[in-house]
């Protein structure tokens, strides 16, 4: 399957109605990334890429740039004439990446180093129209700030919810991780594990 990069200035984007017929493939299997794209009124199914992601702690962007692509493409080798999409998002306090934990004793562990302080969510985004051969990376950044958590509260949280498939240990939707953010800068979907307006913009510029 050809790829090549879409720009905008290049080619008309394509309309909402347009984009809304389409068909897509989103190569992942979270609960939290299908709900999103039920959200907007895709037609899709949820396939699972099997890639093992990788982890440059040095450099977050590149990370999330190269696991989204290779979540991707892995998956858009078995179609031809969908639109297939690859997200990653990580969790980066500092220098350090806290992917999703091993165990509830890490989970733990990443609470305790996330209370009161900053960090920042990225989510690389990864669009290729197999029709086409157009491909679009994109990435969001959210700064989030947790307020002062108690020993209780994390062991609740940990306990009751085992956020074991989340990055950082903790969800911003649907559960009581909501309650330990104070404060965010950014796109709030970014935190859930897609950002739909960066999405959108790279559907537009495949499609």
């Amino acid at each position: 399957m050809p790829v090549h990069k879409a720009t905008e200035n290049k080619r008309k984007s394509a309309g909402i109605r347009s984009i809304l017929r389409k068909n897509y493939v989103l190569a992942s299997v979270s609960p939290r990334r299908i709900q999103l794209l039920e959200m907007l009124g895709l037609n899709f199914i949820s396939i699972g890429s099997g890639v093992e992601e990788i982890d440059s702690a040095s450099n977050p962007v590149l990370t999330v740039k190269r696991n989204a692509l290779a979540k991707s493409r892995e998956v858009a080798f078995k179609f031809q004439k969908e639109i297939v999409i690859g997200a990653d998002t990580i969790v980066v306090l500092g220098k350090n990446t806290l992917n999703k934990p091993a165990n509830l004793k890490q989970a733990r562990e990443y609470l305790r180093r996330l209370s009161g302080n900053k960090h920042i969510v990225y989510t690389g985004v990864n669009v290729i129209n197999t029709k086409n051969g157009n491909e679009v990376f994109g990435y969001e950044k959210t700064v989030v700030q947790f307020r002062d958590l108690t020993d209780d509260e994390i062991n609740f949280y940990v306990n009751k919810f085992k956020p074991l498939d989340k990055a950082g240990a903790y969800g911003i939707q649907d559960d009581f991780g909501c309650l330990f953010i104070s404060r965010i800068v950014g796109d709030y979907y970014n935190i859930v594990g897609l950002p739909l307006v960066k999405l959108y913009e790279c559907i537009k510029a495949v499609a």
